[in-house]
């Protein structure tokens, strides 16, 4: 396991102060007077009409990207999950939109409203309170009634935690899924994880600190000791990766306490030389036979399954002599 630990944080819902002092724009972390600021972004008085789903930064303000910008000055109204945490974004780069709180509350009743101004002719921004909205938040029913009534709805794409954890976990990346938020109770938990069990992916899954580790437990229940690691404050002052078999995390929570600050778990993809039946296995070594020769058909079997060469030739030519027991 790593000798990392984790490190005593700011518990941050949203950027706190001291990750973000330097990242306003300026030079050398000072504050930009407005004409420096202004030139980051361009309103765009022509910005066609329709809903723009904006991502916002998951803790360093620096991450936001030019053409969001462009699009937060352009825009006749910005929804936001939290208004305050939406306004310290904001008023960092000189902004000052119209802003109204979109979020699972109010979402039934506020959206005929925002479908009938974007069908009038409205420009809407969407944003979360950080990373890409629609995943975790509310936004996806917004953008699927948008869609339905006809309105454009565009993609400003930037910062994203499930992509920057998966990036530096060390786990596989060429196929993935993400999950979401573990049940809080441990039954409805292990039966939600049964779900995902077989899947040939690293799995992607968000989760409290005061719940890390019953999650982390109940993990290795349903898994087993599968390589895995926990990203914290990702982006942010704390940013911290921890990578060990999911076993040893849950030991490594029990004893230290949950970790302070945004947590992202992600769990490698099952090791297919454990799961595969003998059975299975000759039977495919079977098939490869009647269309390879002997070596061919063992290598063949032995990377897709997982398996050493050398066992799978040794049963490849016991199976061609007939002997299968």
């Amino acid at each position: 396991m790593s000798s990392s630990t984790f490190s005593s944080g700011p518990k941050d819902d949203a950027p706190s102060d001291n990750d973000v002092a330097d990242t306003s724009g300026a030079p050398n972390g000072k504050q930009a007077d407005n004409s420096v600021v202004n030139q980051l972004f361009r309103v765009n008085p022509d910005l066609k009409s329709g809903l723009y789903v904006v991502s916002t930064p998951i803790g360093n303000l620096r991450d936001i990207s030019l053409r969001a910008l462009d699009i937060l000055a352009s825009v006749d109204l910005v929804l936001a999950e939290d208004t305050r945490v939406a306004r310290k974004l904001l008023s960092a780069f000189g902004l000052n939109p119209t802003l109204r709180p979109y979020h699972d509350h109010n979402g039934a009743k506020v959206r005929p409203d925002i479908i009938e101004s974007l069908l009038g002719g409205q420009r809407v921004a969407l944003i979360s309170d950080a990373g890409t909205p629609l995943v975790s938040d509310p936004g996806f029913k917004l953008a699927r009634d948008a869609i339905e009534a006809g309105a454009d709805v565009t993609a400003i794409p930037g910062a994203s935690a499930p992509l920057a954890a998966l990036t530096i976990s060390g786990l596989p990346s060429d196929r993935f899924l993400f999950a979401g938020f573990p049940p809080p109770k441990s039954s409805a938990r292990l039966s939600f994880l049964e779900k995902f069990k077989d899947i040939d992916a690293t799995l992607i899954f968000f989760e409290g600190g005061s719940r890390l580790g019953e999650s982390l437990q109940d993990m290795a229940k349903s898994f087993g000791a599968r390589p895995a690691a926990i990203c914290r404050e990702l982006t942010k002052k704390f940013e911290e990766a921890i990578r060990a078999p999911l076993d040893e995390l849950a030991s490594t929570i029990s004893e230290e306490g949950p970790p302070r600050g945004e947590l992202v778990v992600l769990v490698g993809p099952p090791d297919k030389s454990v799961t595969a039946d003998q059975s299975v296995i000759d039977a495919a070594i079977i098939a490869a036979l009647q269309e390879m020769p002997v070596k061919s058909a063992s290598n063949a079997v032995a990377e897709q399954f997982g398996l050493k060469k050398r066992d799978v030739y040794a049963r490849a030519l016991a199976l061609k002599d007939g002997n299968t027991h």
